[in-house]
C-alpha cells in the first residue's frame, strides 16, 4: 500500500506538470564555435576527399581546393576577430552523407566542400553567402543525347549517396523515370568509375563536379555533359544552426574577397587551369557582386533537392 492517499500523491504530481513541460520545450543552446576556438586555439575544417576543384586531397596528401582556400581566408577573419594569430588549423575528412552529422556533432567546425544550400537543409544547418552556383547535369557516353527527362527513361543511372542528385532523381523514379534504374554509390569517385566501366549508362551530378572528374581523367574524350539542366545548386560553407559569431566572420571574409575583386583570381586559380575550364557563369558572378544566401531550387517542376 502507498503511504498516503493516492489522490495525495496526484495532487502532490499537478504542480511538476507544466514544469517538465517548459523544460521538454526549452531550445537547444545555440552554438558558440568563437568561443570555443578562443579556448583552444584550434578549428576544425571538414573536407572532401574527392570533389575537385573544391576540395580534394592532392598529391602531397593534404587538403587543397577552392572551398578550402576560402574556409582558409575565413580563418585569417577569425584570427584578426579573437586577436589570435596562432589558430591552429585541423581538417578532417568527411563523406557526403557525413557532413551534416559531423558538423552537428561538433566534429568539425566548418564544412568546406560543395554543398549546396537547400531549404530541406536550412532546417538543420546554416550557410554562408553562396560562392558558386552549379548545376544538376547527367555525364553520359557521347552516343547518348540526354535533352530531356524522358531521354533517361530505362537507362540505368549512378547517383551519389547523400547528394541532392539522389534526392532528386528519387522523386523522379516515383514518377517521370518510374523505369529508370537507379544504383546508389557511396561517393563520385565510385559513380564515375561504374559509367566508365559501363555498370550505367548516366551519372546524375552537379556539372562543375563532373567536369572536375573527368579533367583529372586524363585521355577520357568518351563522355559529355547533358545539354539539360536539372537544378540551380548554390554552393556555400555549412556552420552549425545558430552560430552566428562563426558564420559572421565567414560571410565578413566573402564579403571582403568579392568587394575587393580578389575573388577573381581565386576563381582562375581553380577553374581556369591547364586540364579544367569552367567559365563563371552568371549566377555566379551575380553572388558575387550581390553577396545572398538563395537556397537552390529543381528546374522540374513539382520536384525538390
Amino acid at each position: 500500500m502507498f503511504p498516503f492517499p493516492l489522490r495525495l500523491l496526484h495532487a502532490a504530481m499537478i504542480p511538476l506538470v507544466p514544469v517538465l513541460v517548459a523544460l521538454t520545450a526549452l531550445p537547444a543552446q545555440a552554438a558558440d564555435t568563437m568561443s570555443k576556438i578562443r579556448e583552444t586555439h584550434t578549428i576544425v575544417l571538414g573536407v572532401r576527399e574527392a570533389v575537385p576543384p573544391f576540395s580534394f586531397v592532392n598529391a602531397q596528401k593534404q587538403p587543397a581546393g577552392y572551398s578550402v582556400d576560402l574556409c582558409l581566408h575565413a580563418v585569417e577573419e577569425i584570427k584578426r576577430e579573437l586577436k589570435l594569430p596562432d589558430i591552429k588549423v585541423q581538417y578532417k575528412l568527411v563523406a557526403g552523407p557525413e557532413r551534416i552529422p559531423k558538423l552537428l556533432a561538433g566534429e568539425i567546425d566548418l564544412e568546406c566542400g560543395s554543398t549546396t544550400n537547400t531549404m530541406a537543409r536550412q532546417d538543420k544547418v546554416d550557410f554562408s553567402y553562396t560562392f558558386f552556383v552549379a548545376g544538376m547535369r547527367v555525364l553520359t557516353n557521347k552516343s547518348l543525347h540526354v535533352e530531356t527527362v524522358k531521354d533517361l527513361k530505362n537507362m540505368p543511372i549512378a547517383l551519389a549517396k547523400g547528394s541532392t542528385s539522389e534526392k532528386l532523381f528519387k522523386q523522379l523514379g516515383d514518377g517521370e523515370l518510374r523505369d529508370a534504374k537507379f544504383t546508389t554509390y557511396d561517393n563520385n569517385g565510385e559513380a564515375y568509375k561504374a559509367l566508365k566501366e559501363g555498370k550505367v549508362q548516366a551519372f546524375a551530378q552537379d556539372d562543375s563536379l563532373l567536369q572536375g572528374l573527368v579533367s583529372n581523367d586524363k585521355g577520357i574524350d568518351t563522355l559529355s555533359l547533358s545539354r539539360l539542366a536539372l537544378s540551380v545548386e548554390p554552393y556555400a560553407v555549412m556552420v552549425r544552426k545558430g552560430d552566428t559569431a562563426l558564420l559572421a566572420a565567414v560571410d565578413r571574409s566573402l564579403s571582403q574577397l568579392y568587394a575587393s575583386g580578389e575573388i577573381n583570381a581565386l576563381y582562375d586559380k581553380w577553374f581556369n587551369t591547364q586540364t579544367l575550364t569552367i567559365k563563371m557563369g552568371r549566377l555566379t558572378r551575380d553572388s558575387f557582386v550581390r553577396p545572398n544566401k538563395q537556397p537552390g531550387v529543381a528546374m522540374v517542376l513539382g520536384h525538390s533537392i
